[in-house]
């Protein structure tokens, strides 16, 4: 805990500076001081990161229920709000000095010309003395002459305050826009992605065998009963031949999300549906969500092989978070004593277990856990801890699919990365 203090500190160092620059540039430079509108901005800069503080900890902290679906809405669409004021903000910066400059040309152009007027010369006259009996007039003291402003001129004021308004007010937008569309495809719901998959050990009885892969669902206290009915409706509609679930199901306790997840019971396949479980099981209390999973119809992989009949092996390995738990994946145990001459399909939430399929001869992984960086630019995040980010790739005799997933953690937002479910079509090279 000691150790973890200073990263903590850098953490919050960094959001304190960012907020800064957020309440300089929306706030402060398009403000006047002391008014109405930069006390309310002020006040609104500084209440949002504390609802994100709150949504972030809620749950771990085991508050109830109705205060992490009161904090989650505003706190998590705060931190996608905020990554892309800030992004657009940033190119604003570059825009900035270049508007001023043109404004200030336009200005100088329609400026009237100065027409300079010659004085005549005075001549000089001999005074005389005053004639007697009369008062000399006072001497008149010189006019005082307007010394302008430090800071600059009005006109350059005004532009400065203009082009703030302008830059602040289009990043503004940009953001807003991007989040709301980006909100708009995950309470859609997620499309469906159709993938050929060919195997060289698969049967002639197997060719155009059909996996209806889902991840990442992450039911919580923004996406509930409604999203989890979307999903099955789209599943069910592909007909598959089998279901894997593989992994991030949900975001908080069975007590709590049980209901949400209820819809689950009405996945139809010819050879039924699968679990694996995912990091955010473990958060959650994994042991009670595979219990109710298989309450709900589901039968969750643990560590374990079994034989489709179409003639495939189908595995199922826990997630390393699990490891914490004593109940990380076991390959030796799921994939260790089975026949190499049929072709073998795993179910692993985590794509970083590759290397760990191809030395025990899968064919076939299917994975999630990424999103597909989830909220542009995070696919390059994703990239650098994880194999593969999203779709499907090679390595060596193994094949790793990764779906982008059907949810999002966080923010109810995906940008770049739109949600999915795969329906992945298995081909014999038999057939």
């Amino acid at each position: 805990m000691i150790a973890f203090l200073p990263f903590l500190a850098v953490v919050l160092a960094l959001l304190g500076a960012v907020h800064w620059y957020v309440w300089r540039r929306l706030v402060r430079d398009v403000t006047a001081p002391g008014g109405a509108a930069r006390r309310a901005g002020t006040a609104v800069v500084i209440a949002l990161p504390l609802l994100s503080v709150a949504a972030l900890a809620s749950g771990r902290a085991d508050a109830p229920f109705w205060f992490q679906r009161a904090v989650a809405w505003p706190g998590f669409l705060w931190l996608a709000l905020l990554l892309y004021v800030v992004l657009a903000l940033l190119v604003g910066e570059a825009v900035r000095p270049v508007l001023h400059r043109v404004l200030a040309r336009r200005a100088a152009a329609a400026a009237p010309v100065a027409v300079t007027v010659t004085e005549p010369v005075p001549v000089p006259v001999p005074e005389r003395e005053p004639e007697a009996g009369t008062v000399p007039a006072p001497e008149r003291e010189p006019e005082a002459v307007p010394v302008p402003a430090a800071g600059g001129s009005g006109p350059d004021v005004a532009r400065r305050l203009f082009v703030s308004r302008v830059v602040g007010g289009a990043a503004a937008a940009v953001a807003a826009g991007t989040v709301a569309n980006g909100a708009h495809g995950v309470l859609r719901g997620p499309r469906v992605k159709r993938v050929t998959v060919p195997l060289a050990k698969l049967p002639r009885a197997a060719h155009g065998y059909r996996i209806a892969v889902v991840s990442d669902i992450h039911l919580g206290p923004i996406l509930g009963r409604a999203h989890s009915q979307r999903i099955v409706d789209a599943i069910n509609a592909t007909q598959p031949d089998l279901i894997a679930v593989v992994g991030d199901l949900v975001d908080g306790t069975v007590e709590n999300l049980g209901p949400a997840a209820e819809p689950l019971a009405g996945l139809r396949a010819r050879h039924g549906s699968f679990f694996v479980t995912g990091n955010h099981e473990y958060f959650s209390g994994a042991d009670a969500w595979v219990d109710h999973v298989r309450e709900l119809g589901m039968r969750p992989l643990r560590n374990e092989r079994l034989e489709i009949a179409a003639g495939f092996d189908l595995a199922g390995v826990d997630d390393v978070a699990g490891e914490s738990e004593g109940r990380g994946p076991d390959f030796a145990r799921a994939l260790g004593d089975r026949d190499r001459s049929r072709a073998a399909v795993l179910l692993a939430h985590q794509p970083v277990v590759i290397d760990d399929a191809v030395r025990h001869g899968v064919d076939l992984q299917l994975s999630g856990h990424t999103h597909g960086g989830q909220l542009w630019p995070g696919s390059l995040l994703a990239g650098l801890a994880n194999p593969t980010v999203a779709g499907l790739e090679r390595y060596g005799d193994t094949q790793l699919y990764v779906s982008r997933g059907a949810g999002a953690w966080g923010p109810p937002v995906r940008v770049g990365a739109p949600s999915d479910i795969t329906l992945v079509q298995l081909a014999s090279k038999q057939a």
